[in-house]
């Protein structure tokens, strides 16, 4: 049969894990009166790390032909490889 009514073992035990979590929350602040929060930072980093891609001038078709004959020709003419020369 147990007894209903905690022994002073208990309630040492409970001062205890009472005084470990105070010691733990006592260094945490609750002021939300910062500018900015962790999330914010997170954001505005994404933002301004993003990839913007090239716009390059428009050609007409007969400039946009010639291109096409340059760089075949300078594919061609690069001498023998093993690959297709797209290499980065």
């Amino acid at each position: 049969m147990s007894n209903p009514r905690p022994g002073a073992e208990e309630f040492e035990e409970n001062e205890l894990i009472r005084i470990e979590f105070e010691s733990m929350v006592s260094d945490l602040s609750l002021d939300e009166s910062a500018p900015t929060s962790y999330l914010d930072e997170l954001d505005r980093f994404a933002d301004d790390n993003h990839f913007i891609p090239p716009n390059p001038p428009t050609q007409s078709p007969r400039a946009m032909w010639r291109s096409m004959k340059r760089a075949f020709r300078r594919w061609f003419n690069q001498g023998y490889r093993d690959d297709d020369g797209a290499t980065l």
